[in-house]
């Protein structure tokens, strides 16, 4: 289904695969992989892709992507087309997360959704997706965008090519196309590694964000790229609840440092905001916060030592923790540019990693009161999500994170961190 034809991207689709997204949180947290092919399969040769999916009552299936020119407005549109297609399409639907890649291919990423009418005699997902086009529903992209859905005519033209058979694909199983395919969209769309590519995000979105103006306003000129700070700056890493407010409060007074927080205060206004925003605009707002806070360390570090809370080391583990779904062996392999440490910003000279028991996390969470990202929301309810997090936050390089132990007594943790400092700073 296309609100305009792409004859380069209509012509790719047999070179794809296309991938479903099972339960993510559940037993089943994996990918279904088929592919297209022009050709019939013999039917022993190919066995059916959806057996297990469309058991017992193999219904309908809609495979729904979309696919923008304009990156902001696809983004948006795709971030809200879920709650309208699960508004709209009857209760019995499906409305699975799906992914198309050309594999190897960086940037070649559609994501979509994969509808499973339970029903082979009902028409009725197909009527709303159909009077969705025909009555310019708000669903619709902007501009540049469109919808695509292979297999299904959306005018009498169609129709009538693919009952010549010009359009028609056959459905067989495809083998995995190495890591989650979303690690092939990841640079510059979930993690940013220059200033100047978060910029242009939040510049795009000016007109649909007036939000995104105030926020460039607050860039200053970035400190000089791959210079040593005057004194030492040390970053306390974790996953929430790990004792990184405390610890950095003692550090500051053990120290005589200036202690700062990323996102910095001055973001705060926005950030509700951005954390209703799709990936793409959130990751960019947050990466401008890295590069603000870096100019405020760069002023700081002149005088005295920097004690950070949270760096870059967190915006880059949950950004592809969420965009990578399923087990940690999803996530792109060590060594992987997703992992490195962008050139233009400030590196500091220790980052600290705070692990702790994931049991003992749970019970420091309770009582604390204090609202909550979307991301540490799903720290707490997905084993998955979180084992991906602490994975990416080890994967980091340039610097790596040093892992420290934050069960013991806040005192105890405090001792062992100074002599890290000591060790890789010159105090």
């Amino acid at each position: 289904m296309a609100r305009r034809t792409m004859p380069l991207l209509l012509a790719q689709w047999s070179s794809r695969v296309f991938s479903v997204q099972l339960d993510p949180g559940g037993r089943s947290a994996g990918l279904l992989h088929f592919g297209l092919r022009e050709k019939p399969p013999a039917e022993a040769e190919e066995p059916d892709p959806f057996q297990d999916l469309c058991h017992p009552d193999p219904g309908r299936c809609y495979s729904l992507f979309v696919h923008g020119e304009d990156r902001v407005h696809a983004a948006k549109f795709h971030w809200t087309l879920r709650d309208k297609l699960v508004a709209k399409l009857p209760p019995a639907c499906q409305v699975l997360t799906m992914f198309s890649v050309l594999p190897d291919v960086q940037g070649s990423l559609l994501k979509g959704f994969f509808l499973k009418e339970p029903s082979r005699s009902s028409s009725v997902t197909e009527m709303v997706l159909r009077d969705m086009v025909a009555h310019g529903d708000p669903l619709l992209p902007g501009p540049g965008s469109q919808w695509c859905q292979h297999l299904w005519p959306s005018s009498a033209e169609e129709n009538q090519k693919m009952a010549e058979g010009s359009q028609r694909y056959y459905v067989v199983p495809s083998q995995s196309p190495g890591p989650h395919p979303a690690a092939l969209n990841i640079r510059n769309s979930d993690v940013f590694y220059s200033l100047t590519e978060a910029q242009k995000v939040l510049e795009e979105c000016g007109d649909l964000m007036p939000e995104s103006r105030p926020v460039l306003e607050l860039l200053e000129q970035r400190p000089r790229s791959g210079h040593s700070p005057g004194f030492p700056v040390v970053v306390i890493e974790g996953l929430d609840a790990t004792g990184k407010t405390t610890l950095t409060g003692s550090l500051r007074e053990a120290l005589g440092a200036a202690l700062l927080r990323s996102p910095p205060q001055s973001l705060a206004p926005w950030r509700t905001v951005f954390d209703r925003e799709p990936p793409l605009l959130r990751r960019a707002f947050y990466a401008l916060g890295n590069y603000i806070t870096a100019a405020q360390i760069d002023r700081e570090a002149a005088h005295r030592p920097v004690v950070l809370d949270r760096f870059w080391h967190s915006t880059a583990a949950y950004a592809i923790a969420t965009a990578v779904s399923g087990p940690v062996g999803q996530l792109p392999p060590e060594g992987s540019e997703v992992y490195a440490w962008p050139q233009d910003l400030l590196r500091p000279s220790l980052v600290v990693l705070l692990t702790l028991d994931p049991e003992e996390r749970k019970r420091r969470m309770k009582g604390r009161g204090e609202d909550q990202t979307r991301e540490e929301q799903e720290l707490d309810h997905n084993r998955l999500f979180r084992l991906r997090a602490e994975e990416a936050y080890r994967r980091i390089r340039g610097p790596a994170c040093v892992s420290v132990d934050a069960g013991p007594s806040a005192d105890k943790v405090l001792q062992q961190v100074l002599l890290l400092i000591r060790s890789h700073c010159s105090l």
